[in-house]
């Protein structure tokens, strides 16, 4: 009697998350199959959160497209490996007034989840991300009439609600996710008390370690620097996060802030680059104080995107002249020449954050914004790629079976 031996060679085991956000901005994706088969999870940014607080037999819906979306989940799932976990991302900065409508009333919230529900089991996703990333306040509009914090505190009750009202249309194996703020000011809706509420209706968080400088501040810092990162997952944890629910995250772009051009603002910035590899230096008002208006003193692209001109110059002695910040963990470079502050993670900052951050508090994954942002070379995902993999507690082992 012939013995016929079959093997069947099974996917890549991961026991580690490493989630690209995917954007309309920059639909690319890497060809080379290693960069993709390192990718555990995509997260398709971003559907509209007003779309699912239509009725289901909303006569809106004749004619149009019920699900928008600048791809579908079945074209994504042919450009990554098999087995890939293919999120849906609702939300996304700015974008508060459909969940703030979804999450007033119990009616509201189970219509708002049902909809949810049917859009993953339309579309074949795996689950979804919620993008609501600052319940309660802080958001884009907070100095705004109407929109300021206080009017909107009974977000921090109502979003666990929400939450909880779509995990119950949407079981387990389906994933529940959010990206939250990195920032400690910003976490309004994460608290000891509000935690332990949201928790079980989550699989990880999505948590922003980058944007962590931005127009509110008055003074150079790293935007997604190691020791601000520490902090975000420290306050987290503090709540009651356990470290495996945890992502944390990295920045596929570029941030610049123009400095202090008055005599004693330079004379400043001139210390702080000298002592301090640039942090601490003023930059003076970059918000309006009555709206909350940028007042057009902030820049920012990818590294897919061409440098703006009037950038270009500046941003190459950057890339040139650039400093590693011992202290805070981050790259920077202020430019003398015209007052401009450049703040980014380059491939040594990732792969510290990498190990000093994920690998140091043992957190369960990572994420960037965004896959496509790193394009076409993709260096950065590459960094973040060798390095995460490379700890102990994120393996990913391929192997055989009889």
């Amino acid at each position: 009697m012939k013995i016929i031996k079959f093997i069947l060679a099974l996917p890549a085991m991961i026991e580690g998350r490493m989630l690209m956000y995917l954007t309309g901005q920059h639909q690319n994706t890497p060809s080379h199959p290693q960069l993709v088969s390192d990718i555990s999870h995509v997260a398709l940014a971003f559907m509209r959160s007003s779309v699912f607080n239509r009725p289901t037999n909303s006569e809106a819906l004749a004619g149009v497209d019920e699900w928008p979306l600048f791809t579908t989940v079945s074209e994504t799932r042919k450009k990554f490996e098999e087995g890939t976990k293919i999120l849906v991302a609702i939300g996304g900065w700015g974008d508060t007034d459909g969940f703030e409508e979804a999450a007033s009333t119990d009616e509201t919230r189970e219509l708002w989840a049902s909809n949810v529900a049917r859009m993953v089991e339309n579309t074949g996703a795996d689950g979804v991300d919620i993008d609501w990333e600052y319940p309660g306040g802080n958001g884009e509009h907070y100095l705004q009439p109407n929109q300021t914090n206080p009017t909107k505190a009974w977000q921090i009750t109502a979003y666990p609600l929400l939450l909880a009202a779509i995990r119950q249309r949407l079981p387990p194996p389906k994933l529940i996710t959010a990206a939250v703020p990195g920032l400690p000011r910003d976490m309004l809706a994460f608290t000891k008390s509000t935690i332990p509420l949201i928790l079980p209706s989550l699989d990880f968080l999505n948590i922003m370690t980058y944007d962590l400088m931005n127009r509110r501040d008055n003074a150079t810092k790293h935007h997604a620097g190691i020791e601000a990162s520490l902090t975000s997952l420290e306050a987290y944890s503090s709540f009651g996060i356990p470290p495996e629910k945890m992502n944390g995250g990295f920045a596929f772009y570029v941030k610049g802030f123009r400095t202090e051009t008055t005599e004693i603002g330079r004379a400043k910035c001139k210390r702080a680059w000298k002592e301090n590899s640039g942090i601490g230096c003023p930059t003076g008002l970059m918000e309006d104080p009555a709206t909350g208006g940028d007042l057009g003193k902030t820049t920012a692209f990818s590294w897919h995107d061409t440098i703006p001109s009037e950038f270009q110059v500046s941003f190459g002695r950057a890339k040139e002249g650039r400093k590693w910040d011992e202290v805070g963990g981050g790259t920077g470079f202020w430019d003398e020449v015209e007052d401009m502050w450049w703040t980014w993670e380059d491939e040594k900052a990732i792969e510290d954050k990498v190990k000093k951050v994920v690998g140091g508090r043992k957190i369960g994954g990572v994420f960037a914004w965004g896959l496509g942002e790193d394009g076409d070379e993709y260096s950065h995902l590459q960094a973040l790629s060798r390095s995460y993999w490379d700890l102990p507690n994120a393996r990913k082992e391929s192997r055989d079976e009889l």
